[in-house]
């Protein structure tokens, strides 16, 4: 676990375009990361706020849209874990849904990359591999946590399952799931924003209009897709090898 946690942070290190850095503490923080990432949890705790804060037994406007978002995180869980363990995570699916959804609308909507700052650059959160294998770490600590916490210590016979000749197959399939999880996310999203950023600095008002909605669809499909991947590691933990 320890090498595996270490390979995924080397991962981390790698960097596409200028960065500005805060040394917090005396560790080294990706400072445009960290202000966007701020800026999109606001988001997330205003729009909670406003739409729960005076709940009504038949739901209109905002507190209907949170329960409509709700029972799809809901059923994303539901589909992906089973109905009997799937209730336990539900908030860390939705969270993972809303906070990659509302990182990648950011990217989508605000071309970021032609503010000009004295150093680096700024940029969804979801564009920097940073964010993307700390999330991907996360759902890997997840199913984990999940396996063990079911099985105990005989989540691990899943390595030499069905035959221990797979020991080697079954211990590289964890260490691709992550890295999947964080390139893909970050791949799609940094090359939205790129060809945005391209197209609004030559052409400003027509052409880059249809790819920012084509950005958002995607944006939105990539959110989907990283939740749903990560509740069917979880159910898979759970559940055993497949």
């Amino acid at each position: 676990m320890h090498i595996y946690v270490k390979y995924n942070y080397k991962i981390s290190n790698v960097e596409v375009g200028q960065h500005f850095y805060w040394n917090l503490f005396g560790f080294q923080v990706h400072g445009q990361v960290l202000i966007n990432s701020w800026i999109v949890i606001l988001i997330i705790f205003l729009l909670g706020i406003s739409t729960t804060k005076k709940l009504e037994l038949v739901p209109e406007g905002g507190q209907s849209f949170i329960e409509v978002l709700t029972e799809f995180v809901r059923d994303i869980a539901k589909t992906q874990i089973g109905e009997k363990e799937y209730l336990n995570w539900v908030p860390y699916i939705g969270t993972l849904f809303l906070f990659i959804f509302v990182s990648n609308w950011s990217g989508a909507l605000v071309p970021w990359k032609i503010i000009e700052l004295p150093n680096g650059e700024l940029g969804a959160p979801t564009n920097d591999i940073n964010t993307t294998a700390g999330l991907a770490i996360l759902t890997s600590i997840s199913y984990f946590y999940a396996g063990i916490s079911k099985k105990g210590l005989s989540y691990f016979t899943k390595y030499v399952q069905p035959t221990p000749i797979l020991l080697p197959i079954n211990i590289l399939e964890d260490f691709t799931k992550p890295l999947s999880l964080s390139f893909r996310l970050f791949g799609n999203i940094l090359a939205d924003e790129l060809v945005v950023a391209v197209l609004v600095s030559l052409v400003p008002l027509i052409i880059p209009i249809p790819l920012i909605f084509l950005g958002l669809f995607t944006s939105g499909i990539q959110a989907l897709i990283f939740a749903t991947l990560s509740g069917s590691y979880i159910g898979e933990a759970m559940e055993g090898h497949h």
